[in-house]
């Protein structure tokens, strides 16, 4: 793959709790530039990015996020805001504490309450790997397809570790055909960028990788 292919695959991110409009901005004019699949920002931005930048970019947001365990009805309200605000895709962090209680029934109620409410947009699950036994990965696999979400998401990128390749190779023995897979969650190089996209990966989270590419390539 051509290193510069990668840019089309990242959800350019700002999600620290400091950012400022002025980071945002920035992180929007890279997106436009490079030509990013989307940015992923705060949700109390949305509604001024797509003010601003219009059709020019695709906006990402998260909810239950970073931790997860936001009561459901909570989860659909934000996805709902998100999506009127201008988000044309959601990911949302599942129920962590649920997973590790073995609740998956309650897990699978609440992915399918959000799928609802996000409707036509695209629904990225992130099941935040690094707190998980390989069983409860395999689970929130078959959860996430039968729910026919869109995207399961490794990481946060606020939780003890991030992606890994191995998870990635456990995700596609185990997710349905119609799955994708996201990859977030201490990208940083170009080269950790590469390794999953050729792993199979079809979106990668990062704020570090995009701007290495522009400068590696003078775009």
């Amino acid at each position: 793959m051509d290193e510069r292919e990668i840019l089309k695959l990242i959800d350019h991110t700002q999600l620290q709790p400091n950012a400022t409009w002025e980071d945002i901005v920035s992180l929007c004019d890279e997106a436009v530039k490079y030509g990013t699949a989307t940015v992923c920002i705060p949700a109390t931005y949305l509604k001024r990015v797509n003010n601003k930048y219009g059709e020019s970019l695709k906006l990402c947001t998260v909810i239950g996020f970073p931790l997860g365990y936001n009561c459901a009805e909570s989860k659909v309200v934000e996805a709902k805001e998100a999506i009127k605000d201008g988000a044309s895709e959601i990911d949302t962090v599942v129920n962590i504490s649920d997973v590790k209680n073995g609740r998956f029934d309650e897990v699978k109620k609440e992915l399918e309450m959000i799928r609802e409410a996000c409707g036509d947009k695209l629904l990225k699950v992130i099941i935040e790997t690094c707190y998980l036994t390989e069983a409860e990965k395999i689970k929130l696999c078959e959860i996430v397809t039968e729910v026919k979400a869109d995207y399961i998401k490794t990481s946060t990128g606020f939780g003890t570790a991030g992606a890994t390749i191995e998870d990635i190779k456990l995700f596609k023995q185990h997710i349905g055909p119609d799955v994708k897979i996201k990859a977030a969650g201490g990208i940083r190089t170009i080269e950790d960028a590469l390794a999953y996209a050729e792993e199979g990966c079809s979106r990668i989270g990062s704020s570090k990788v995009a701007p290495l590419i522009a400068a590696k390539y003078n775009l």
